[in-house]
């Protein structure tokens, strides 16, 4: 008897996977193909929406194939996507109009500074801040900077999408126009409190409601895949961005659960429940997930660059050849080696928001070789981590443990650095992929084949934990010189 399957998508910003995971959430087969990043202009980030779709339909095909040679049925698709990624395309041809725009994207800057006088009213509908980080501002500046688009918009001809969106339209040959609520929530033209495109924020951004998708729960009838596309048509059922897919797949359901996903940003979700807690600390107050027509909020804080530092030292300064060289360089260097690295790549996100914001290191001496660079990328995402939580702490929402997933994860040493700093037990489950596992249990949710939250959690396992041994004065003084850098890099920005 065949055995029964689920087909999670997983668009991330610099690979496409396709994975077949078994109804206990373990994976059958897999593909992933990396794709190219463009970087046209100082701060700019863009992606071939082209790429996008051939790297997701091909590693789609490779998996089905692997799995159908194991006599597996798959029943459903789960799509997760890096977020806030946005691609406008013609209605009639499905081709994009534009390049996507990568949500590190920073060319929409002077756009969010020039609406600063609206941030109370955006951030109380929304839960987001003023920032070229989420898609109103970036669907803006392609209907501007592309000749025609506006006008096309207006007559209804065009249509915009996270990646989410554009893969579902291809997927179905134009058939659905859709996105869920986690995906819709990122764009600063969502009310979070009402699940509702808001006309005010339409016309704040000038973005026509034309080209909006509609908004779905997370496990829904997202359309069926077209046929001839693969050798059966298979229903899309669960759709969630890449970490609310992850704190779904790391099973956080319950209110005070957190979980920090290490990709090639580092993401930290707590779970609120049905409150939709606002932040006084630049935390973001997002929806969680949304299913039967129910909200789960989420209070959430994003690291811009994570697994991308580990990047830029293989491919930027070729300090390394593979990511997993770092530990060995890491382990080989004392607590007080003196170097700090500052990864404002692509400006810096919460708690501080400056999208002006450039890398800096300190401390270097002629000393200062690839262990000191190696290690200063992995302590950065510790501390940046800590700062995430510390902001979470302040807003009144806490937690003794963080799960964690995401390629960096894999690295022991980084995970040991993690407990020290944050001081609180860190938790690495044995199914890793979380985010595409998310959307697994979604769709499978929305198919019955999962009867509820308990039901799937039972498949939840604990890899390794690791717990704070770091000396409380070490860890005070570590933070205080990653403090001072901080500063110290926001000051240059703002010089």
């Amino acid at each position: 008897m065949p055995t029964t399957a689920i087909l999670s998508i997983d668009q991330g910003t610099t690979s496409s996977r396709a994975i077949v995971f078994s109804l206990s959430g373990q994976p059958i087969a897999s593909a992933q193909y990396e794709f190219t990043q463009y970087y046209p202009q100082n701060g700019w980030v863009e992606h071939d929406p082209e790429e996008i779709w051939a790297t997701t339909y091909k590693a789609c095909k490779e998996a089905l194939a692997k799995a159908a040679e194991s006599d597996v049925d798959v029943v459903s698709i789960g799509i997760t996507n890096q977020r806030e990624t946005t691609l406008v395309w013609d209605r009639s041809t499905g081709k994009a109009i534009y390049n996507a725009i990568v949500w590190q994207d920073r060319r929409t800057a002077p756009t969010c500074n020039k609406l600063a006088p609206s941030l109370a009213s955006v951030r109380a509908k929304t839960g987001l801040l003023l920032d070229p980080y989420f898609s109103s501002t970036k669907i803006a500046w392609i209907l501007d900077n592309v000749e025609g688009a506006r006008q096309l918009a207006n007559e209804g001809k065009l249509a915009f999408g996270t990646v989410d969106s554009f893969l579902i339209w291809r997927l179905t040959n134009g058939e659905s126009h859709v996105t869920d609520a986690t995906n819709a929530c990122r764009t600063n033209l969502y009310n979070i409190h009402n699940n509702q495109w808001d006309n005010d924020l339409l016309t704040l951004f000038n973005v026509p409601s034309s080209v909006l998708p509609k908004v779905l729960d997370s496990a829904s009838d997202f359309g069926t895949t077209a046929q001839g596309l693969f050798n059966t048509q298979i229903p899309i059922n669960g759709v969630a961005g890449d970490q609310q897919a992850a704190l779904f797949g790391q099973c956080c359901f319950n209110t005070g659960d957190l979980k920090s996903t290490y990709g090639t940003g580092c993401f930290a979700l707590l779970n609120t429940g049905k409150s939709a807690l606002p932040s006084q600390n630049k935390l973001l107050t997002t929806i969680a997930y949304r299913i039967n027509g129910k909200t789960t909020y989420a209070l959430e804080g994003a690291i811009f660059t994570a697994g991308a530092n580990v990047q830029w030292l293989r491919d930027g300064i070729k300090v390394i050849k593979v990511a997993k060289e770092t530990q060995a360089l890491a382990e080989s260097l004392d607590y007080d080696h003196g170097v700090f690295l500052v990864p404002g790549f692509a400006g810096l996100g919460a708690p501080h928001w400056e999208p002006n914001a450039r890398a800096t290191m300190f401390g270097m001496t002629r000393n200062t070789n690839n262990a000191h660079l190696a290690r200063a990328a992995l302590e950065a995402v510790c501390y940046q981590t800590a700062d995430l939580l510390s902001a979470m702490k302040q807003d009144g929402a806490n937690s003794t443990s963080v799960w964690v997933d995401g390629g960096m994860v894999g690295n022991d040493w980084l995970c040991q650095f993690l407990a020290d700093i944050l001081n609180i037990e860190v938790k690495r489950p044995a199914m890793m992929e979380s985010t595409a596992l998310g959307v697994a249990y979604l769709a499978g949710l929305y198919q019955g084949l999962y009867k509820d939250f308990e039901e799937i959690s039972t498949h939840k396992a604990l890899d390794k934990a690791f717990l704070p041994a770091m000396p409380n004065d070490t860890r005070d003084h570590l933070c205080a010189k990653w403090e001072v850098a901080v500063q110290s890099t926001l000051h240059f920005a703002n010089a």
